[in-house]
């Protein structure tokens, strides 16, 4: 210690005091618990465990595998639909979408003939998926067709069927189509005439004489569907029919038969003696 001009002692630090001080350090960690921050060295770092494979991994290939082994009688409906939404969607497992689609509308069949916007309703079906759905429909209607197209329709009725069948039985809207044979029973050609509302066609007996003689028709087949799911005829449609055989006949053009396509079946007239 030692005095200054100012008659005040001084006193020298101890080695100890003279250090400079250091701010504390702020925690919020309870005295007596040390706060550790473990930091291991990248080499010493365990690797995280690999993700399990989801329960789909490999199962495109493996039903692509049994289709190729059974054919179609080896797949049940739903396995054979979410097998063409591959092409649609290219990841992930499409079985929930297939049984979806299928609980929505009922069979395979329905899936297809179901109008886009109502596939588009059922979630996870987008718009492409849609639109692929019902280039699937158009393709087999035109594979039905050929089959017809290729064959006698009269000797290969069960084919007829199934044409007619594949174009209208699940439509929403009545529609009338009329194959028109030549004097070989050849398909000349295939063409709706009208479409009405759910229960109600107009068929005018005039437009249809008028157009199998402009194709120089020697016989054509009626169909038209019932969207009710009932193939029964109705009193309008038995009306209807005598009507177009009575205006064909004079002019040397035979009516085979009037089928009644629905979801439940078909009915043919010639076969209930209506014709």
């Amino acid at each position: 210690m030692k005095q200054t001009s100012f008659g005040f002692h001084e006193v020298t630090p101890s080695p100890q005091e003279q250090a400079p001080a250091v701010p504390a350090l702020q925690s919020h960690i309870p005295l007596g618990e040390p706060e550790t921050l473990p930091v291991p060295s990248p080499a010493k770092q365990s690797k995280s465990p690999k993700p399990a494979a989801k329960h789909y991994h490999g199962h495109r290939a493996r039903l692509r595998e049994r289709f190729e082994e059974t054919g179609l009688d080896g797949l049940q409906s739903y396995e054979l639909l979410e097998m063409l939404l591959f092409s649609s969607i290219k990841q992930g497992d499409t079985k929930p979408l297939a049984k979806a689609l299928l609980a929505q509308f009922g069979s395979f069949a329905q899936v297809l003939a179901a109008p886009k916007q109502r596939l588009e309703e059922v979630p996870g079906c987008g718009p492409r998926t849609a639109s692929f759905l019902k280039e699937m429909q158009a393709a087999s209607i035109l594979y039905a067709k050929a089959q017809v197209v290729e064959r006698d329709p009269l000797s290969s009725w069960s084919k007829v069927l199934e044409y007619v069948r594949a174009a209208m039985a699940h439509n929403d809207k009545e529609e009338f189509r009329i194959l028109f044979l030549d004097k070989k029973n050849r398909l000349i050609a295939d063409e709706v005439q009208q479409t009405g509302t759910v229960d109600h066609t107009p068929v005018y007996p005039r437009e249809v004489t008028k157009r199998a003689l402009e194709l120089s028709a020697c016989a054509i087949i009626l169909v038209h569907n019932h969207p009710s799911g009932d193939p029964t005829p109705s009193r309008q449609d038995i009306e209807m029919t005598t009507k177009i055989s009575n205006t064909l006949e004079p002019l040397g053009i035979v009516l085979h038969d009037h089928i009644i396509i629905a979801g439940s079946g078909h009915v043919s007239f010639r076969g209930l003696q209506l014709i």
